[in-house]
């Protein structure tokens, strides 16, 4: 094989200078980065390129070297290994070729693991650049020098003075340089130090407390919710585990990022990243469904890049980065991105562990939490089918209705009302299936189309009331109920089935009920409802409700009662029936602290006064 040419020699390293140069700007993004550092290791690549400039035009001198025997190298390795100091040895791309123990003990992993990485990528991110132009240096003119790092090490960075030496090269080989790093302060890693052991069961034991907070956090919440689920994920990650926690879900059928958290302080960073694409690491771990980990981060553009074409691990700081899928057994609903700093150590497969199974958590509380949200639009639809889509004008009097659906779960309720022209006049019903499901809905739909058809062909409220329970007898379900038929002479024909009595609350505040009574309808074949008889006046309200209303409780259990619905009729007598329907919803809610146990529908109607033609 011919001998490379002094032109392409100097060309490969014109080459790996720009590559350089472009690195030291990168750098200079850095927060909080040793400009200082950078400066002198720019000054070292002028150098650097004023001296391939002369040798491209002046051409490049060989040297000779004997070739060392077996024994010799034998002896250097034995040497190397046996340092008292930290050795790394590396080519002259800067890849570590061989590492003595004192090295990995420092780095605080094994041998194996740190060979044929870049030897920069185990320091942050604040003097990877100046390091690379000072090893290009060494290489190059063969100098000594010496350069200021801070090592990843563990969950503790670790500042060192490195010295590095280019090793002569021969026959032909590229040049080698050795690496000798001193912590500062002189200590040395020492096998078997017990506080790092200590440190290690610290660390577990973090572990397994975040995957409990974890479980609690994602649980503790009566309806599942799956942007509060995400949020709280991620911001633990960011608090316990790592600097900067991103959580992408996948939307339809795209990666969206949907909230990145890191140090309180650096919340327009975050907000900053929030508002990015995922990452080539995010969209890699989605498509594969397999974690990754990046103790030493080698490639900056692992998350991506921002709109001027900022590295966001470079803005970052993040020199350490896992990524895990968000899996509930059959789809990929995300990823989970976990990023850290020089100060914070690396991520370790037990971390990967740890997130892993947070990420499975989140995974299942997704997934509920779109089979609760699609059960709850069905649901919705399925109620609002049940009642009217608005109520007719009825002469002489203004109507209103309101429904009130409850705060804990998304079953349909049973609740139903209407407002209808019937045979002697304008038909009221209001009524309650025992029950919530879809089982309930179907009564619910029987009840009242059952009501408004009779209630066109038969007069007397009790007979439809007696037809409808012959027909409910058939059914599992039992119903509650009131039915009125108010005539043109304004009188109110009223029958009952085990249902709350219709309320009369009169223009001066006074308020009546009817007698009520009746048993439920779908029980018994010799069914008998309360019939009873009420003749209205000019601004007498007419009120039905169901038993939610009296029902409802507050934190002690005490039911909202009679007598306090009572006290917020009195003060609305006279308002707009929106606004009497309206307080009732408001009071109901402050006693029971938005926590509705049951549904709630009310039906109102107001006699209004004459007037001539």
């Amino acid at each position: 094989m011919p001998e490379p040419s002094a032109q392409d020699s100097v060309l490969r390293e014109i080459i790996e200078l720009e590559t350089r140069i472009g690195e030291l700007r990168q750098a200079a993004a850095v927060p909080a980065t040793d400009l200082k550092a950078t400066l002198d290791a720019a000054l070292l690549e002028l150098d650097l390129a004023l001296t391939s400039l002369r040798l491209l035009g002046g051409g490049r001198a060989t040297g000779d070297g004997g070739v060392a025997s077996d024994e010799e190298r034998r002896v250097l390795r034995t040497l190397f290994q046996a340092a008292p100091v930290p050795l790394f040895l590396l080519d002259r791309e800067g890849d570590v070729r061989r590492v003595n123990a004192q090295a990995a003990q420092l780095l605080g992993t094994s041998s194996g693991y740190v060979a044929g990485r870049p030897f920069s990528v185990f320091c942050d991110l604040k003097t990877r650049a100046a390091l690379r132009s000072q090893l290009a240096a060494v290489v190059r003119t063969g100098e000594r020098a010496e350069v200021e790092v801070r090592f990843l090490s563990g969950k503790k960075p670790v500042d060192a003075v490195v010295t590095l030496v280019s090793a002569e090269a021969k026959d032909g080989m590229d040049a080698l340089v050795v690496a000798a790093a001193l912590p500062k302060g002189g200590k040395l890693p020492v096998p078997g130090y017990t506080e790092e052991g200590d440190a290690a069961v610290a660390a577990v034991l973090h572990r397994m407390d975040v995957l409990a907070m974890a479980t609690e956090l994602l649980l503790d919440e009566p309806v599942f919710n799956e942007a509060v689920a995400v949020r709280r994920c991620a911001r633990l990650l960011a608090n316990e585990l790592a600097d900067w926690a991103f959580v992408d879900v996948l939307d339809g059928t795209e990666l969206r990022r949907q909230v990145a958290f890191g140090p309180p302080a650096d919340r327009p960073v975050a907000h900053l990243v929030e508002g990015l694409e995922p990452g080539p690491v995010a969209r890699e771990v989605h498509q594969s469904r397999q974690s990754t980990l990046h103790p030493h981060v080698e490639d900056l553009s692992l998350l991506g890049k921002t709109a001027e074409g900022i590295s966001v691990c470079a803005m970052l700081g993040a020199t350490s980065v896992l990524c895990v899928p968000i899996e509930d057994g059959q789809n990929c609903l995300g990823v989970i991105t976990l990023a850290s700093g020089a100060d914070s150590g690396y991520f370790d497969l037990t971390d990967l562990g740890v997130v892993q199974r947070v990420a499975r958590h989140l995974a299942l509380v997704i997934r509920a939490a779109r089979m609760y949200r699609r059960s709850a639009e069905v649901n919705q639809a399925l109620q609002t089918s049940l009642l009217p889509r608005a109520l007719p004008e009825v002469p002489g009097a203004r109507v209103a209705a309101k429904y009130v659906a409850a705060t804990r779960g998304v079953e349909v309720g049973g609740d139903f009302y209407d407002v209808f022209k019937a045979k002697d006049g304008w038909g009221l019903v209001l009524g309650d299936v025992c029950g919530k499901g879809e089982e309930a809905a179907a009564v619910t739909a029987a009840a009242r189309h059952g009501i408004r058809q009779l209630g066109r062909w038969k007069a007397e409220p009790g007979e439809v009331l007696s037809m409808i329970n012959e027909t409910l007898l058939e059914e599992e379900r039992y119903v509650t109920g009131v039915y009125a038929v108010l005539t043109e002479a304004n009188e109110l024909r009223v029958a009952t089935a085990g249902h709350p009595p219709i309320i009369v609350i009169k223009a001066d505040g006074m308020v009546r009920t009817t007698e009520g009574g009746g048993v439920p309808l779908g029980l018994f074949e010799d069914f008998e409802p309360a019939a009873e008889s009420v003749l209205l006046e000019e601004g007498d309200t007419l009120l039905l409700h169901s038993d939610g209303v009296l029902d409802a409780c507050d934190d002690m259990r005490q039911r909202f009662g009679e007598e306090r619905l009572m006290e917020v009729l009195a003060g609305q007598a006279t308002a707009p029936l929106p606004e009497l329907l309206a307080a009732i919803e408001r009071a109901l809610l402050d006693f029971c602290g938005d926590d509705m146990g049951d549904d709630v529908s009310m039906l109102a109607l107001r006699v209004l006064p004459q007037t001539l033609d």
